[in-house]
């Protein structure tokens, strides 16, 4: 079993000519309304891979509140422990240029979710189930989840978006971190553009006390460290149309394989077509590929 613990939200991606100046309006080429959130989306991703995912997360008692959870249901996610609550949903403004993205993001009721709430949700999970959060809820609870996956002796896998500074046992607790290059950047002050700097970052990861560590690095594919070895995963050249929760595919993917005995690094590989395939797509979870989808495209290049 896969659990999440993370956010909700609703996106507004508009696709632009161009990301517009101070004071500066620019009229959308098109607006796209869907449910997303670092958390939705990679149990959307899980769910949409086949894998046995159960979300835990708070949305408002509102419109939007029901149709995440619906769309999460739909994807074959259990949505038991996806609370409602007071207020409004979380909503992500998102401006979409050349496949780029800048998000805003109001947290709602994803500021709700309650270690009570983790531990109501966690109370079946046991050793070798994966455990995945983020960090779109309080961190307070973000940190609680980490604890009592690692006590459980689930596999426990931290994506550190947005980037924040973690405190020890934070990283202590997360069996693997998966960093894009700008949470990198944030977390460990090296920008990971080469071999050398991804390196250092590594080092820098595990001085903070992570253990297995991968650098998402967009077109550039991803880094696996594991133990001594870095290993260099290419990305798969596509047309891209939206980058948004490329990342949460990518990680969606490899805890499904993990869950089924594979190791990170053949995970990660498999993972990079499922994220190609997604920024061929507009959207968020609604564009997440399904696992057939990724293996039909595998085939194809």
């Amino acid at each position: 079993m896969i659990y999440v613990v993370g956010s909700l939200n609703i996106d507004m991606a508009a696709t632009l000519t161009r990301f517009p100046k101070a004071g500066e309006t620019v009229t959308a080429q098109s607006l796209l309304i869907n449910s997303g959130g670092k958390g939705a989306n990679q149990a959307a991703a899980v769910g949409k891979f086949g894998g046995d995912c159960t979300m835990i997360g708070k949305v408002g008692r509102d419109a939007f509140g029901a149709q995440m959870k619906e769309n999460l249901r739909s994807f074959g996610v259990d949505v038991t422990h996806v609370r409602e609550t007071d207020g409004t949903s979380g909503l992500a403004m998102i401006l979409v240029h050349k496949g780029n993205n800048r998000i805003v993001l109001d947290a709602g009721a994803n500021a709700a979710l309650t270690q009570s709430d983790v531990d109501e949700g966690l109370s079946s999970a046991k050793a070798g189930d994966v455990l995945m959060v983020q960090l779109e809820v309080p961190l307070c609870v973000t940190e609680h989840a980490l604890r009592v996956g690692s006590r459980k002796g689930m596999i426990t896998m931290l994506n550190p978006a947005p980037a924040v500074s973690l405190s020890r046992a934070v990283y202590e607790t997360s069996e693997i971190i998966t960093p894009n290059e700008t949470e990198t950047e944030i977390l460990t002050g090296v920008k990971p553009d080469c071999e050398v700097h991804i390196a250092l970052a590594v080092k820098k990861f595990r001085e903070l006390g992570a253990r297995n560590v991968v650098i998402t690095l967009g077109a550039a594919g991803s880094a696996v460290a594991v133990g001594q070895e870095i290993t260099l995963v290419p990305a798969r050249k596509v047309k891209v149309k939206d980058t948004t929760a490329a990342g949460d595919t990518f990680v969606g993917t490899v805890a499904v394989l993990l869950s089924e005995g594979r190791d990170l690094v053949s995970a990660a590989r498999f993972a990079t077509y499922a994220s190609a395939l997604k920024v061929t797509r507009k959207g968020a979870a609604v564009a997440i590929p399904t696992r057939a989808e990724v293996e039909t495209f595998i085939k194809t290049i």
